[in-house]
């Protein structure tokens, strides 16, 4: 059994803001902190066991070390680890984009596809992302609309608030507009399909690749399939949301008013993604958390207790 904090990676895309670092103490000297790669075994940017036994390892390496059973039964499904959870301030808007399926990426990018949710943490008033079509379009129009720089017209722009949940399929249009903060759990990939980005220049002064052609073989040209709203449950001292189940992830979002007790059985390990509060979280030992921290608990840890008033995004692997 283990429970720790993790260390995230940063990424210093050129949309990104200065919040992470500023209102949530990520230690990154990036002049952009785009994103923060919380819980992340990803070749591209692994987060590190911030403290006790395995202090200094990546994620990855731990897992070596203390055997894939710490991952839980339901993980067994699969080849690599599961999910990516990030936290992402979107200073500009991204670009437009979409992701793969699983048999498309595997095919052609040798990775998983991806299949991600969003929490919006924070938002300015007014801001706005785009989620899916307004309505089904042909492939046809897809391709001409993409020519002509019309795509916009036909996408399906969404006002955001504080609290909004967004399931977003393989295949799904999507764009997170400026002004937004995002906790992002997603399959383990880094593999997106850029259709539109604005006319933007990179660090070179050329304008960022876009991969057309991928996201036409992709893309689901009809409005996005949201995850249905479900109720808050009380249960064992919490405010529990159900925001999403797939068989990639099921993630929740908790608020603890004094205490509450959790499980971390056989089945799965549980991560935490401290969202508000300063929470001590105890099994054997303990950790104390503040906002923006991310906190792995090992499967087989049995009952665990938060303490303090917080809010957290809670996330397992259940079975399919």
């Amino acid at each position: 059994m283990a429970i720790f904090k993790l260390k995230p990676a940063f990424k210093d895309y050129l949309w990104g803001g200065t919040r992470l670092r500023d209102e949530y103490g990520k230690d990154c000297d990036y002049d952009k902190v785009a994103e923060s790669w919380e819980l992340s075994c990803h070749k591209d940017g692994a987060s590190v066991v911030a403290d006790g036994e395995f202090a200094g390892l990546t994620l990855e390496q731990y897992i070596e070390k203390a055997g894939r059973k710490v991952l839980g039964k339901n993980c067994e499904r699969f080849e690599n680890f599961p999910i990516l959870i990030k936290l992402i301030d979107a200073k500009d808007n991204l670009s437009v984009q979409v992701h793969p399926d699983n048999d498309y990426a595997m095919r052609v990018e040798g990775e998983y596809g991806k299949t991600e949710m969003w929490y919006v943490v924070d938002c300015d008033e007014g801001a706005e992302l785009l989620y899916g079509f307004k309505h089904e379009i042909s492939k046809e129009e897809f391709a001409q609309r993409i020519a002509d720089n019309t795509l916009l017209e036909v996408t399906n722009n969404v006002p955001v608030h504080k609290g909004d949940v967004f399931f977003i399929k393989s295949g799904t249009l999507h764009a997170i507009g400026k002004g937004i903060l995002i906790a992002e759990i997603q399959q383990n990939s880094n593999t997106t399909y850029r259709i539109y980005d604005y006319g933007r220049v990179g660090k070179d002064g050329k304008p960022r690749e876009l991969h057309v052609d991928k996201a036409k073989d992709v893309t689901k040209l009809a409005p996005a399939e949201q995850y249905p709203d479900t109720p808050v449950v009380s249960e064992d001292g919490a405010e529990k949301k159900l925001m999403a189940k797939c068989e990639y992830f099921t993630t929740y979002r908790v608020d603890v008013a004094e205490k509450a007790e959790f499980t971390a059985d056989e089945s799965s390990f549980v991560s935490l993604l401290v969202l508000e509060g300063e929470p001590v979280v105890k099994a054997d030992g303990e950790v104390t958390a503040k906002k923006g921290d991310s906190i792995f608990i090992s499967a087989g840890t049995g009952r665990f207790t938060v303490e303090g008033k917080c809010r957290f995004v809670l996330t397992r692997i259940d079975e399919v």
